[in-house]
């Protein structure tokens, strides 16, 4: 077995005796740690900062004197050296040791008795993450890391669970970690991370009196344009807890990759032209998924709200009693026009920006109010317009914009295959064409289009 010569555990400092040795900005970095915990803090040092100073005018800390003698240790729980004196550093540290204090020596793992882990604090929930003092810049990388997965709710959860703790122990102990198990499985933890305490109280309830409710819940999620770093840390946790997702085409592979991996998988795509699964059989779907007792994510590309249909979906969900959650994405517009380096807004080009979508109707018409949008000043975004691409321009035109105005199709927009053709309202029908895009599209219309060659800074794999 091998050996290793940090043993992790988690200290009780409520009201006990601390000793910080140092005044500089160093010292105030622990005390603002040890604060968390609560300790009487002691700071010894010749000089104080302008935050230790400021900490001693409030009464949170005291000031023990200009300089270390080891009689000071006395009735502390732990002592820390942050000074830049060595020679002190190693004295504190030799003192501390011989009266059996741990003791902490800043960015020295020799002379310390004990190391302060990187911590994420989603109190009462503490995780700690330690390389032994071996690679503290990796311990803070994979902090950050896990930060990203711990909605800053999960204290709730776990305080919650304290709350209830006494009514739960007084089941048979066979019964306790199972309901425990049911809760976090259930809805009550959404609950809790919306700040919704009597919803969690309520299902709590219903588990241990076996009337749960077999209904599930629908997460409408945004996946965004398709870069799988621009999903939001609510987007991924949801992904990973649901039991089915329905997806359509516009989330790559990339995305549908961190979906739980057990997860039932159904694909309701629909491509240019080809509705695979018609919008009303979509939303019955997922009524009939979340009264059976599932956790359904719909999961759509960019933003659920935004030409999504999303509000068509959750209508059904809302007349049927389903209970449902909204987790907003990065829009087509937003991601798309940003990987192109093409800004939708600027003071010198647009000072407005309107979305619009350029899918015909079925009877082949596209009616927009093409005066409306042919003005200078704005940013036009088109959805769904590749297929009536040259309609557009021609429309643009005819309602007064001149053919030379800058125009750009983005292809596969934040993705390594991206694809940028710009040009004019013109002359893009052609190079579109003859470039034949068969990913998901946008049209941007505007002067802003105009930046692109200044400010691409997006470099595709293509």
């Amino acid at each position: 077995m091998k050996v290793h010569p940090w043993f992790p555990i988690t200290l009780r400092l409520a009201g006990a005796s601390v000793l910080v040795v140092g005044g500089g900005e160093v010292a105030a970095r622990k005390v603002r740690l040890l604060q968390r915990a609560g300790p009487r803090i002691a700071v010894v040092s010749a000089a104080l900062n302008a935050e230790l100073s400021a900490l001693l005018g409030a009464g949170e800390l005291r000031h023990v004197g200009e300089r270390f003698e080891p009689k000071q240790l006395q009735g502390c729980r732990l002592v820390i050296a942050a000074t830049d004196d060595a020679a002190l550093n190693r004295q504190v540290a030799e003192a501390a040791n011989a009266a059996g204090v741990p003791v902490n020596v800043v960015d020295d793992p020799v002379l310390s008795s004990f190391i302060t882990p990187s911590l994420i604090d989603r109190a009462p929930v503490l995780v700690a993450i330690s390389t032994g003092g071996a690679a503290p810049v990796l311990a803070r990388r994979l902090r950050e890391r896990i930060e990203a997965l711990l909605p800053a709710g999960y204290g709730r959860i776990a305080s919650f669970m304290e709350q209830h703790r006494p009514a739960v122990k007084a089941l048979p102990v066979e019964r306790r970690r199972a309901l425990w198990e049911r809760f976090l499985d259930s809805s009550a933890p959404e609950c809790l991370l919306a700040g919704d305490e009597a919803g969690a109280a309520a299902e709590l309830a219903r588990l241990r009196d076996g009337s749960a409710s077999a209904t599930g819940e629908v997460y409408l999620v945004g996946a965004g344009p398709g870069d799988p770093d621009l999903l939001t840390f609510r987007a991924l946790r949801l992904m990973q807890q649901a039991d089915v997702v329905l997806h359509d085409r516009l989330v790559p592979a990339a995305i549908l990759d961190l979906v739980r991996r057990d997860a039932e998988r159904i694909f309701v795509g629909k491509r240019r032209n080809q509705h695979t699964v018609p919008q009303d059989e979509i939303n019955a779907e997922l009524v009939r998924l979340a009264q059976a007792g599932k956790r359904v994510l719909r999961l759509k590309g960019g933003d659920p709200f935004i030409f999504g249909r999303g509000g068509e979906e959750i209508a059904e969900l809302a007349a049927n009693g389903i209970p449902f959650q909204v987790v907003p994405g990065v829009t087509a517009a937003a991601g798309c026009a940003a990987y192109a380096g093409i800004p939708l807004t600027h003071r010198d080009y647009a000072q407005s920006c309107v979305f619009v979508t350029g899918h015909a109707r079925a009877d082949g018409e596209l009616k927009l109010h093409w005066d409306q949008l042919a003005r200078p000043g704005q940013t036009v975004v088109f959805y769904m317009g590749v297929s009536t691409l040259p309609r557009i321009c021609a429309e643009l035109q005819a309602h007064g914009l001149p053919a030379d105005w800058p125009a750009a199709l983005v292809e596969d927009g934040t993705q390594p295959s991206q694809r940028v053709i710009t040009g004019t309202l013109g002359d893009l029908p052609a190079k579109v064409a003859a470039a034949a895009p068969s990913g998901a599209s946008l049209l941007i219309v505007g002067e802003v289009v105009r930046l692109r060659q200044q400010l691409d800074w997006f470099k595709s794999g293509v």
